[in-house]
């Protein structure tokens, strides 16, 4: 049976996840971290997108995504094809590094938008990898915060527009706040 096609138009955008082949890590060390990070930076470069936020934890990777004039299938499978060559290669590995097709959520709202961005941001928190999330070294949370720099892929204009002055202080907050009423994505 044939896979149903994405969702897709120039602007949509996506809460993409995508796990290491049967669950293994992906990242071994902050050497293949920094070669996925490169690899969005070059297919950003090609592919020209937005990421408005990301996480890349040991064995998955949380991306906020908006694309522009290419589906979000391109841009993975680019990213993906090339990282999984690099570390196929390092490792003296073959076969798959990830579990099957990226999974992929369109959102449609402002407010999902948001709540995707706090569980992306808040996903080291969550796996009891950090106590916060800006202790992290491979999210872009600390990029939000000015503790680090910005990344040339990461977008945060979006986010930060919809919140009140001082805006990277306010976003802050409201990733660390609990939210009891609304649950996390899946």
């Amino acid at each position: 049976m044939a896979r149903k096609p994405r969702i897709w138009y120039p602007g949509a955008t996506y809460h993409i996840t995508a796990r290491g082949n049967r669950r293994d890590s992906i990242f071994l060390d902050p050497q293949d971290y920094q070669r996925y990070l490169n690899l969005m930076k070059a297919c950003w470069d090609l592919d020209y997108f937005y990421i408005h936020a990301y996480c890349l934890m040991p064995n998955h990777i949380h991306l906020l995504l908006e694309t522009t004039d290419k589906p979000p299938g391109t841009i993975i499978k680019s990213i993906h094809t090339r990282y999984a060559m690099y570390f196929n290669k390092r490792y003296e590995l073959t076969g798959h590094v990830f579990q099957g097709r990226f999974h992929s959520r369109l959102i449609k709202t402002n407010d999902y938008f948001l709540t995707v961005s706090k569980y992306i941001h808040q996903n080291p928190v969550e796996a009891n990898i950090v106590e916060k999330p800006e202790h992290y070294l491979w999210s872009s949370f600390s990029s939000y915060l000015g503790e680090t720099k910005k990344a040339p892929i990461l977008e945060m204009e979006r986010v930060l527009s919809l919140f009140s002055e001082p805006r990277s202080l306010t976003y802050q907050k409201y990733v660390i706040e609990k939210n009891k009423d609304s649950p996390l994505p899946h």
